[in-house]
């Protein structure tokens, strides 16, 4: 997860980014967001890219993008075993689109695609944006009434009862379209906070919703909740009018959607945190995930009221278990790979003396490797060691392989003087290790001293 410090210095600089290069890269982002990547903070791109597609006006409206307008934020590639409510697959998307064109009103669409394509040419923006909120209104109607008039020949028509329930939720969408337009308008990407003035605004749109559309009403706090660069913000709303506080007595209610889907998010992160395996993983993306399900689950208890036995307590209670189980087991691996990476004997007779750095054998690369990326697991999850509640086997692993780990950097400074070329290869290989190590757990700046050391004692030989 980047600092708030990054993520500025990354927005300003793709906000400066020429139009057609801002383009390119907004199309591969969300190519990479469709496929399920993880590894990209896709909104932040997106948001930041934004000033720049805008103002050239170069993602030119088109009859598809216009029409999806009002449930774009709800689009995921995450592949889930059933229907949740405010996540709708691109499949699911592109077989509604065709139901609609070849269908249910295949003459209506041909005019509104000709027509977006005029405008868009002419370059009528708004115009076309208002022409779509008029075949939005109308697709919403035939779409809902072929439904509800033939649920079995429009789930045939969709391809599955996962599509079907996808082209409900669309249709529902549509039919609040221009409120929730209105909504994400109100909201740019990645805004930075829900303020009192804003959540007032939202609240209006909602209870606009709700005379109109009752059953689109939570949407708003889920468009708010896609929008915002802190998520759990969106709780807000849903306290605002269920007049609640409480995890529980919100969840029973139609508002509690909102903190669902958050929930989903922390499982999503959660899942991918307790998918990594000893000793093959990715670092880098464990890290990342454990940083965004530590920052939702610890955000969502200060914004809402917590029960252990509440409805939405009782599953961050079992994620945060889960994790905890996942990161204690890795915790334990840690302190063996990193000193197998570092191997020592011991000396005197019958090994009964002290332990010593090993210089015998030649560095075994394998174990370099996985020794380095245990130091890099042990230093990146340490700022979420405690909010991940395995903080004491992080202290546990750290505190073992930081007392090896200065031992052995003794060993290595009075060995490096060797006159033995065979045995000088392998402590100067050793040695390049405890360096690398020293920088991921302690600092960049001892790991400097210990190379100071180092050539210092080298001095003499010299």
């Amino acid at each position: 997860m980047l600092t708030s410090q990054k993520s500025e210095l990354l927005r300003n600089l793709l906000g400066g980014l020429p139009a057609g290069t801002a383009a390119l890269l907004a199309k591969a982002i969300e190519n990479d967001k469709r496929s399920g990547g993880h590894a990209l903070p896709h909104d932040l791109i997106l948001g930041a890219l934004s000033p720049a597609l805008t103002k050239a006006s170069v993602r030119a409206p088109t009859a598809l993008r216009l029409f999806s307008l009002p449930f774009a934020d709800f689009l995921t590639a995450d592949k889930a075993k059933e229907k949740q409510k405010g996540r709708i697959a691109p499949a699911s998307l592109r077989a509604a689109w065709r139901w609609l064109a070849r269908q249910l009103a295949p003459e209506a669409v041909a005019v509104y695609r000709a027509e977006i394509a005029k405008l868009a040419a002419e370059g009528k923006r708004d115009e076309a944006y208002a022409r779509a909120a008029i075949f939005r209104a109308f697709a919403a109607r035939e779409m809902r009434e072929a439904i509800a008039r033939d649920r079995k020949g429009a789930r045939a028509a969709l391809g599955g009862e996962t599509a079907l329930a996808d082209a409900a939720e669309i249709a529902l969408l549509l039919a609040a379209g221009a409120e929730i337009v209105e909504a994400q308008n109100l909201l740019p990407r990645n805004t930075p906070q829900l303020s009192d003035e804003l959540l007032r605004a939202l609240r209006d749109i909602h209870d606009r919703v709700a005379v109109n559309v009752p059953d689109a009403a939570p949407y708003i706090a889920c468009v708010a909740m896609a929008r915002l660069a802190h998520p759990w913000e969106a709780l807000k709303l849903p306290q605002m009018v269920a007049r609640q506080t409480q995890d529980t007595l919100i969840a029973n209610t139609d508002m509690g959607l909102v903190g669902d889907l958050l929930f989903a998010m922390i499982e999503r992160c959660g899942s991918a945190v307790r998918a990594a395996r000893h000793p093959s993983f990715d670092v880098e993306a464990l890290i990342g995930d454990l940083a965004r399900f530590t920052a939702l689950s610890s955000a969502i208890v200060k914004e809402i009221e917590m029960r252990r036995d509440g409805v939405w307590g009782k599953r961050l209670l079992k994620d945060r278990a889960a994790v905890a189980e996942t990161m204690e087991g890795l915790m334990e691996h840690a302190p063996r790979e990193i000193l197998a990476m570092l191997p020592v004997l011991r000396t005197g007779s019958f090994g009964g003396g002290p332990k010593a750095a090993d210089f015998a054998r030649p560095v075994d690369e394998d174990k370099a490797e996985r020794g380095l990326r245990y130091a890099r697991l042990l230093s990146g999850v340490a700022p979420y060691a405690a909010a991940g509640s395995f903080g004491a086997a992080h202290k546990d692993a750290l505190d073992e392989v930081s007392k090896h780990l200065r031992g052995y950097n003794e060993d290595v400074i009075r060995e490096i003087r060797t006159e033995d070329p065979a045995r000088r290869a392998v402590v100067e290989r050793q040695f390049e290790l405890a360096v690398r190590t020293t920088a991921l757990l302690f600092s960049q700046t001892e790991a400097e001293f210990l190379a100071r050391r180092a050539k210092a004692a080298l001095q003499p030989a010299a």
